[in-house]
């Protein structure tokens, strides 16, 4: 996911976006644990995304006490 269609989305999608990625993460770290799984793209591409959404909602939460 771009950081341009994160930052279009509001607080609502951004914390249901996270919650899905926090258990695909879930997911693919256990299929790890169990020998499954065979490249790491997966696990890196969402810990990418799940940092972005996160320093989205922290740059809107500190916008907000700016105000």
């Amino acid at each position: 996911m771009k950081a341009d269609k994160v930052r279009d989305l509001d607080e609502q999608e951004l914390l249901l976006q996270l919650r899905e990625i926090d258990e695909r993460m879930f997911r693919l770290r256990l299929q790890m644990s169990m020998g499954q799984m065979d490249g790491l793209k997966k696990v890196r591409t969402t810990k990418k995304d799940r940092a972005r959404i996160l320093t989205v909602l922290r740059e809107r939460q500190m916008a907000g006490q700016k105000q």
